[in-house]
């Protein structure tokens, strides 16, 4: 049985609609191909400036971006009658921002590690990921996949941090 793609909002609904905006990263959701990535590199790409500004302000940031993730993608998938529809990235954009704000060093190299490792685990889904990604509704369970695929990309990133200096 083949599998129905979700329609894919134009960007117009997305004016119209705040959440659905936030929802979908800024329309980098919108990417018909690979729009997590695309949500992943708008999300560094925005982020960085306010890191490299002030670390406190980040913080913030990442707090507030926290705090009204689960609405967001939770709303944005009410309305578009999709559970965790492909578009919807603003999980994507927390997930990156927690891992820039721990890296070791604020440099491109790390700034690409960040991108690639939070890429490979919320592609993968290693356990418990996976699970949490077939198994936790709503939007928590939108966001939650993406924390924990950041807290996996954390580990690595040090992990070679401390083996290789």
């Amino acid at each position: 049985m083949s599998k129905i793609k979700p329609r894919i909002p134009a960007f117009s609904e997305l004016l119209k609609n705040p959440i659905l905006m936030l929802g979908f990263g800024f329309g980098s959701g919108l990417s018909p191909k690979g729009p997590g990535t695309a949500g992943s590199l708008l999300g560094l790409l925005l982020f960085l400036p306010i890191l490299l500004w002030s670390e406190a302000a980040a913080w913030i940031v990442l707090i507030i971006g926290l705090i009204t993730g689960s609405p967001i993608c939770g709303k944005s998938s009410e309305y578009m009658k999709v559970h965790d529809h492909g578009g919807i990235v603003w999980d994507e954009f927390v997930g990156i921002w927690i891992v820039l704000l721990v890296l070791p060093m604020q440099t491109w190299e790390y700034w690409l590690a960040a991108f690639v490792a939070f890429r490979l685990f919320d592609i993968w889904k290693p356990w418990p990921i996976k699970v949490v990604d077939q198994k936790v509704e709503g939007g928590f369970g939108i966001m939650l996949d993406d924390v924990l695929a950041a807290f996996y990309s954390i580990a690595l990133i040090w992990l070679g941090f401390i083996l290789l200096g």
